[in-house]
Formats: C-alpha cells, sequence, structure tokens
C-alpha cells in the first residue's frame, strides 16, 4: 500500500496537488493539519481516500486532534504534533504512539521532514508545503515487509 503524507500546507493546495501529481498513483491520503481545507479540496477533486486532523491553526471543530487508522496490517496513528509538543522533542510522541499500540506514527507542526525509528515505531513527519519555502511529502510504504517512508521535495 502507497500513502502520500502531507501537512501543514497554511492554504497552498497548489502544492498539495503537485505532491500528489509528483506521488504518482496512492492507496491514500493524509493530511497532518493546518491546512485541513486544502485537504478538502483534494478529497473533492481526487478518487483517493483522504485521512485528516486538525492542527493548531485549523478552526474545523468537527475534524479529530488525533486519529488512528488500520491501514493493511499495520495501525497507523496521525496528530498534527502540537498537543505532543513536538518542537521541543518526540518523547510525548512517541509515549502517545506505543499508548495506542501504533506501528507508525505521522506527525507534522515542525515544518522539518524527518523519519526516524523509536521503540519499535516509525515516526514520520512530511515537512510542510507552505507557500514560500521549499516543500516537501512523504510517501509511507505498507507491505507485508515492515513499514518504511521516504521524503521528497516538491
Amino acid at each position: 500500500m502507497k500513502v502520500l503524507v502531507i501537512s501543514d500546507s497554511h492554504g497552498n493546495y497548489t502544492h498539495a496537488l503537485k505532491a500528489h501529481e509528483l506521488a504518482g498513483p496512492v492507496d491514500h491520503i493524509i493530511h497532518l493539519g493546518d491546512g485541513a481545507d486544502d485537504a478538502g479540496l483534494l478529497e473533492q477533486v481526487l478518487e483517493v481516500p483522504v485521512h485528516r486532523v486538525a492542527g493548531n491553526c485549523d478552526c474545523d471543530a468537527e475534524l479529530p486532534l488525533d486519529l488512528t487508522l488500520e491501514l493493511g496490517e499495520y495501525r497507523v496513528f496521525l496528530t498534527h504534533g502540537n498537543r505532543q509538543q513536538v518542537k521541543s522533542g518526540l518523547k510525548h510522541l512517541i509515549g502517545k504512539g506505543m499508548e495506542v499500540g501504533a506501528a507508525v506514527v505521522l506527525y507534522g507542526h515542525t515544518h522539518q521532514a524527518a523519519v526516524a525509528s523509536a521503540e519499535g515505531m516509525l515516526l514520520v513527519n512530511p515537512g510542510t508545503l507552505k507557500q514560500g519555502v521549499n516543500g516537501s511529502y512523504a510517501i509511507l510504504t505498507l507491505d507485508e515487509d515492515e513499514p518504511r517512508a521516504e521524503i521528497f521535495a516538491i
């Protein structure tokens, strides 16, 4: 399974569409907040399931702050990261991932792309798609081996 992971588009839906174009065919799109309206636009124009959580700059009270998905055989935890204070380190994020039994933890908020592992979990931050910066996105691959992710520039 191939998943496009984006975050922090902050109204730059053209970069979100560009990330989808560059990624090629994907099974799911995940938006990790601060641009939930951009994710809504993707949902309207693309024929791919779009999962999204609210970021600290999103105003939609109906969006979940965190979300746990079962994608294939993997439990994937989605959050923006501000509630786990990711700008000060990943301790709280890792704790939350362990609490929900996640194999993969996806987060944003820092605008810094990163792929790491901790406590047997894959941690992925796709970076930002904000206008005026060198944007990035992640491709999460979930297959029978183990989950893996790669960061790509826009």
